[in-house]
């Protein structure tokens, strides 16, 4: 890189920012990957296709010492800093224009302790390697529904998945996380040490540094009933499942989803491509229950079509890989609710009989049970109290699309938001949301803004769902 390269970052002073690129090469034992490498097309990529970014710099972190030297680079330079785990974020803050990116992806090691029943895991890896590993042991920790997602950002906002109404959220079950702060201490955090940066990672997003490792606490699940069953689109599918699955063992993760009819061979072929309802089922209890789990899926409305069998837990997260695959286009709005209302249900109805594309979906993922019986100040999550998590996920493959899909997006949302919370869960959260942060956070907002202040005064840690210092708060 020479001075005119890091000049047009307009962050000035070319050579002391020069320096500063040579020293993080020279203490590197990852790699650094710069626009005129041959492979840094493929480093740049995220998940989210929407967000099409250049970086100036994008370093593979090989250890925790690389992190280290990379925040020192980027308060250096001054160049905004950019960290990626799984890269799957929404909003597509795993990358920037001109700016610094961390890579975590090569810090994918995971351990288990089978006597104790907990993981280890490397801040860059995804829940396929987390699952892979604690599977083994027949055990496993709550996490997200795509394989390919990273652990890190999907714990540090809560963590929704299949397994949140017996065991609680991700977050909830992490019992200790190594962090190096905006000023390059590394820190392990846990309820008995660095105890209100610990509050703040679970549910507080990136915001508060970076985590190099995560420590699980892990349950026994070596197998379970799982797959997706197809509806009609039909109000009376949406009612039942809203009266049904708070009274359902809390062993039954069943998120309601409303979609077009997939082109997959146990659904007929006049349901390709129509809107209709799905319950993605997750069932952790014992196999002598199936044929209730099979009794209460019927129950909801006429199946058109259904895959439920009996399979490893890691398997249920890989079912939607090939349908959701890196390159889509995203664009997500997130909001918290009590149980959907007919009026809700309504504007459900109306936009899915519009669906903008084969791979968009709205998922209701909800929050009883485990979850909902945390404390509420326990953790930075703040919707202990809502009864749904709802993801409004327009996907396309064509850019062109892109106006109509985020228009629909938008629209949904508006018209949804009488009958919701204020906030919103923030890994759904689009990047047009800033003005909602304070809102995803309601109560616990202050003190994050007050941590934030202590541990990140200069808001190095900015590219994410925003909480400025305190000092900066308006």
């Amino acid at each position: 890189m020479n001075d005119h390269d890091i000049d047009a970052t307009g962050r000035g002073e070319p050579e002391r920012a020069e320096a500063a690129v040579r020293a993080l090469v020279s203490r590197l034992h990852g790699r650094l990957t710069r626009p005129d490498h041959p492979e840094y097309d493929a480093a740049r990529r995220v998940y989210n296709a929407q967000h099409d970014r250049h970086p100036a710099l994008i370093v593979q972190a090989a250890d925790t010492a690389d992190v280290t030297a990379t925040l020192e680079a980027a308060r250096s330079t001054g160049l905004a800093l950019a960290v990626r785990g799984g890269g799957h974020s929404v909003a597509g803050y795993g990358t920037c224009d001109d700016g610094l990116v961390l890579d975590l992806g090569d810090l994918n090691d995971c351990r288990v302790d089978p006597e104790a029943r907990t993981l280890r895991a490397g801040g860059g890896a995804t829940w396929a390697d987390l699952n892979r590993a604690a599977a083994a042991f027949g055990l496993a920790t709550p996490g997200g529904i795509v394989s390919t997602t990273g652990i890190a950002g999907l714990t540090l906002g809560g963590g929704l998945g299949y397994l949140n109404r017996r065991f609680g959220l991700a977050c909830d079950n992490l019992i200790a996380a190594d962090v190096v702060t905006a000023d390059g201490e590394c820190l392990t955090c846990r309820e008995d040490a660095h105890a209100e940066l610990f509050w703040a990672l679970r549910g507080g997003g990136g915001n508060f540094g970076v985590v190099t490792a995560f420590e699980y606490r892990l349950h026994e699940v070596p197998d379970i009933l799982g797959g997706p069953t197809f509806y009609p689109l039909d109000g009376e599918v949406i009612r039942r499942y809203r009266e049904r699955i708070c009274e359902a063992p809390e062993a039954l993760g069943a998120l309601l989803v409303i979609t077009p009819g997939p082109p997959l061979p146990f659904l007929p072929e006049a349901w390709h491509g129509r809107p209709m309802a799905a319950v993605l089922s997750c069932w952790s209890g014992p196999e002598q229950d199936d044929a209730r789990i099979g009794e209460w899926l019927a129950d909801l409305g006429e199946i058109q079509g259904q895959a439920l069998r009996r399979m490893p837990y890691p398997t249920i997260n890989t079912l939607f890989d090939e349908l959701l695959p890196p390159g889509l286009h995203h664009y997500w709005k997130g909001c918290f609710s009590g149980p959907p209302t007919d009026e809700a249900i309504a504007v459900h109805l109306d936009f899915g009989a519009r669906l903008p594309s084969a791979e968009t979906a709205t998922l209701l993922f909800p929050l009883d049970g485990a979850s909902g019986r945390v404390e509420a100040g326990a953790t930075a999550f703040a919707y202990r109290d809502a009864g749904f998590a709802t993801a409004l996920g327009p996907s396309w493959s064509d850019p062109a699309d892109s106006e109509r899909n985020i228009a629909w997006g938008r629209d949904y949302y508006r018209a949804l938001r009488p009958y919701t919370d204020g906030g919103g869960y923030v890994n759904f959260m689009a990047d047009d949301d800033g003005h909602r942060v304070a809102d995803n956070y309601r109560q616990h907002y202050d003190r994050l803004a007050r941590l934030k202040a202590r541990v990140d005064p200069g808001n190095l840690f900015r590219l994410n769902h925003n909480i400025p210092p305190v000092d900066r708060v308006a």
